[in-house]
């Protein structure tokens, strides 16, 4: 009987097997957001007039109309992945000594030129640069 307690007993042992799993290793979960890119729009109207009246638009403003002195620059940041962008420029004076007028417009987008008009006679014409910028 001693033989027969040990035989189950070393038998017991035998076929009991513990199973210890592990977990796989997974990667760290982040949150994926998509980069926000921000687009800088610069207006830049030169030349020799003694006086402009400028329009142009932003998202934020609207349409702006300003009468300045030269040279003007004005800068905005957007988000968006396209834009409708406009900027007219008027001469309201040259000067008396001015011999060779000159009018520039130009719009850039991140320092690159997007769109240009130049001028340079004495009549007093709107120059228009207009486009839908797209990303």
């Amino acid at each position: 009987m001693k033989f027969l307690v040990i035989a189950l007993a070393a038998l017991t042992i035998a076929c009991s097997r513990t199973y210890i799993t592990v977990p796989s290793p997974t990667a760290p979960t982040t949150d994926t957001k998509p980069a926000v890119i921000t687009s800088t729009i610069q207006f830049r109207v030169t030349g020799n007039a003694n006086s402009v009246r400028i329009r142009y638009s932003t998202e934020r403003d609207g349409l702006v109309q300003t009468t300045t002195t030269l040279p003007f620059f004005t800068s905005f940041t957007t988000t968006s992945d396209n834009l409708f962008l406009s900027l007219e420029v008027t001469p309201v004076s040259f000067s008396q000594v001015t011999q060779f007028p000159f009018l520039s417009a130009q719009v850039l987008v991140n320092g690159n030129l997007f769109r240009e008009a130049t001028s340079n006679d004495f009549i007093l014409n709107t120059i228009t640069v207009n486009g839908t910028w797209r990303r």
